[in-house]
């Protein structure tokens, strides 16, 4: 879409909603959003243009985590940690615990056993959601990204792994 067609479809969402998102943004794109749209705000690394309630909303309960397993895989969970915020829930960010450095996860299990679910993002091979949801006792969210190198096939070798995942509670 371009940046007025956007502008247009935010005039109407706003009209009928106290939240209006629109996701994959170029920074390019929301500064000509905000030019038209000043009360937008533009999330770089979610690449999230939004229009806030001016009165937050009220708190969700439960507690939503999110982890990457490294930090390419950040604007993937920047995107899905700004979108659950902007609906009301509180967010715990835990980056660059992937497999590759398990003692990281380990050190933040506390994190893992808090949470009522788990929104886990990663490239690579994406062994992290199995891990973590055999760690859990929580739903545990799988997002491959298409980050890494090698055989990881521009997300497919991740998408794949998690969809083979032997752990329980992955989606």
């Amino acid at each position: 879409k371009t940046a007025m067609q956007i502008v247009e479809i935010m005039k109407v969402v706003e009209a009928r909603h106290p939240v209006v998102m629109a996701t994959r943004v170029s920074a390019e794109k929301s500064a000509e959003i905000q030019a038209a749209l000043p009360q937008a705000t533009y999330f770089e690394m979610a690449r999230i243009c939004a229009i806030q309630p001016s009165v937050p909303l009220a708190i969700r309960p439960g507690k939503l985590s999110i982890l990457t397993a490294g930090t390419a895989d950040l604007p993937v969970a920047e995107e899905a940690a700004v979108t659950a915020e902007l609906c009301g829930f509180q967010v715990t960010r835990l980056w660059d615990v992937g497999v590759a450095g398990i003692h990281r996860l380990l050190s933040n299990r506390h994190v893992v056993d808090q949470s009522d679910v788990l929104i886990v993002a990663a490239g690579m091979e994406g062994a992290l959601p199995s891990v973590v949801a055999g760690l859990a006792d929580c739903p545990v969210v799988a997002v491959p990204s298409s980050v890494g190198y090698g055989a990881s096939f521009n997300g497919l070798a991740p998408l794949l792994t998690m969809l083979n995942s032997c752990a329980t509670g992955i989606g």
